[in-house]
Order: C-alpha cells, then structure tokens, then sequence
C-alpha cells in the first residue's frame, strides 16, 4: 500500500468513458478518501470492466483468496465495486463514478459529502460529463403522449418495457437528496430512481434500494409524471435504469437549464413536441409545465426543437389534447447495449482531445 492510494484510483477512473478528472482544489481525492480506506482504494485498482471471479482479482493483486473474498464482499456491501451472480458464480468488476460510485453513495451520503460532490461538479463533472458530445441517457415519454398512429419500436413503450423486466428496485434519487442536504433541494418526489435486472438484483442486495414489482414502478413512473419529472433511462435499447428528472437537481438537467448547454451532450430527445395550431387555444398551461422552457407564446404555443427532450410533460397538461409526440426525423438511435456506448464515448472524446 502506498500514501499514492488515492491518486492511483483516480487515474483508474479516469479511464472509465465518463472519466474522474483532476481538479486544482483535489477535491476529487477527497471524495475518495470518504467513500475509500486506503486499503479499499488500492484493491479497487485491480478490478477491471469486466465481470471476474475472485480468484483472479486476487493473483493479479498478489493476496490471498480468502483475504481478497472477504473485502470485495465488503466493498460491494458500500456500492465502492460491483457484484453479479452469474451460473452460481460471483462475479466482481470496477465501479465508474458515474453512473457507479455517486449513485451508489446514495444510502451513504451526508452533508459533508453532498458539498464535496457539488465543488467536483462544478470543478470538473459537469464538463466531463458533456466532454463526448455523446448523451448518456435517452428519453422516454409515456406512451399515451405519443401521437396515435406512431409506430413504436419495444424501447420506446416504457410500461412495457418495466412490464417485462426480471426483477426491479427503486431507490432514492441522490442528485435530490444531495441538493436537499445542502438546503438547495426542491420539493419533488424522492424515491424515483429505478434499476432493472442485474443492476436492480445489485442495489437489493447490498440495501442501496428496495424490491419492487412492475405495478409499483409504474405507479412511480406516473407520479413522477405528474409532478413535472422528465423519465430519462441509459442512451441504450437495453433498459438497465429509469431516472426521473427535475432541471434544478439533476446533474445532467442543470447543464442545460443552469448553464446554457446543448441538450445533446447529456440525453438524447428520441421524440419532439407537435402543436396543433388549429387546436391549440393559448392556455399556457405547457408554458408552465416544460422542464427546460423551450416553448414559448407567438398567437399560439411554439416549440422550440433545439431544446425540446421530447418528454411529453406539456402534451400531459394541454386540456384541448393539441400537443403530441412524433418521433424526430433526424434523431440520433439509442446503442444497442450500453458498453457499445461507452466505447463511442471514449472514442469522441479521444478525437476532441487531438483536433485540439
């Protein structure tokens, strides 16, 4: 173990497609020394992307099996590294800070951490998170804001996508909950954060989230909705999560609604907004109701594409039913699986670095 712990795990996740940049404060390797002991933080760097038995964590870390079994357990127990059960095998690998490590803080969070998180932010993640140009979450509206003669593909069909899911968890929202804890908060629903499949088995068992069934997750989806939250799940066909976002909270939402940035460097607007004009009666009530204020009054409503997500809060409040969801012409697909994307990722921002 060396006193470079620290700086060694955040060069380790730096690699990762959204990387853990060295700031000028270090404030980065304070996070680290509150969620990692010094012994943690070196194992960690021994983990890789891809899902490993223990025995082969321990041989490239020169320790023994039991030693080495009994930390990545406790490790995986405090959301620092990921665990999987594969054909009665457990399987380990590396944790990103995002989406990892911040999210999975949100049982350990306090105050003290929550500022840490928000002097990161502003330091350096919200351009790390923006760097690739690439968004990381995709949109998805409710199905019954969608212009009824669309054809969906399976993704796009959010019940039924939840319907279909193995197993679910739902947890509480820690880009709320940080902002609550710094009297910044907002008062929207916070047990909104959703996990499908391998990753809700994950926060089940290590009680970073709660079990619940296809009912309950669409219950929440439709609560959420109408308190005004924005459903935004991995920029991927596969459904692996389910964020529910406000524009004062959320890590991504606030670079487009507090610091003016282009919508495609954080989600992927599958849909846009259609105004009927000769429906529309001018009631405002989208005027209110859109997250990131891309309408506007010109005699009728007008929907200003550039900024809308396509998230279909206004079509849910227009009483005259004059607003509805097409999918964009000129949309961008989601990937197939979210390593695809995390490739892309890397990619992006490997050329950014040398056309610079």
């Amino acid at each position: 173990m060396t006193v470079n712990s620290y700086e060694k795990l955040r060069e380790f996740l730096d690699q990762f497609p959204i990387g853990f940049r060295k700031t000028q404060s270090g404030v980065e390797i304070e996070i680290l020394k509150r969620l990692f002991t010094e012994e943690e933080a070196e194992l960690a760097t021994f983990l890789t992307i891809r899902p490993e038995r223990a025995n082969s964590i321990a041989r490239r870390a020169g320790k023994k099996l039991v030693e080495i079994e009994h930390k990545l357990e406790s490790m995986a127990k405090k959301g620092l590294i990921f665990r999987a059960q594969r054909d009665n095998k457990t399987l380990y690998n590396s944790a990103p800070f995002m989406i990892g490590l911040y999210e999975y803080s949100v049982k350990r969070i306090d105050k003290e951490l929550a500022q840490l998180f928000k002097e990161y932010y502003h330091a350096a993640g919200l351009e790390e998170l923006g760097a690739s140009n690439i968004p990381g979450f995709k949109v998805i509206p409710l199905e019954e804001t969608i212009h009824t003669e669309t054809t969906l593909f399976p993704y796009q069909k959010l019940e039924e996508s939840i319907r279909n899911a193995r197993v679910i968890a739902v947890t509480d929202c820690v880009c709320r909950k940080e902002s609550q804890l710094l009297n910044e908060g907002c008062k929207h629903p916070m047990e909104t954060c959703l996990s499908f499949g391998t990753a809700a088995e994950y926060y089940i068992e290590n009680e970073i989230g709660r079990k619940i069934t296809s009912e309950e997750a669409i219950q929440i989806i439709k609560e959420a909705d109408e308190a005004g939250l924005v459903h935004a799940g991995a920029n991927s066909i596969h459904l692996s999560n389910i964020c529910n976002c406000c524009p004062c909270c959320c890590i991504s939402m606030k670079g487009m609604t507090q610091f003016g940035q282009d919508k495609q460097k954080f989600m992927n607007a599958v849909f846009e907004s259609i105004i009927d004009e000769e429906l529309c009666v001018v009631c405002e009530n989208c005027l209110e109701r859109c997250p990131v204020k891309a309408i506007t009054i010109e005699n009728i409503a007008f929907v200003n594409r550039d900024l809308c997500l396509g998230c279909g809060l206004c079509a849910s409040v227009c009483p005259e039913e004059a607003i509805s969801l097409k999918p964009r012409e000129d949309c961008v697909e989601p990937f197939n699986r979210v390593l695809e994307m995390g490739v892309a990722i890397i990619e992006a921002k490997r050329r950014n670095i040398e056309l610079k």
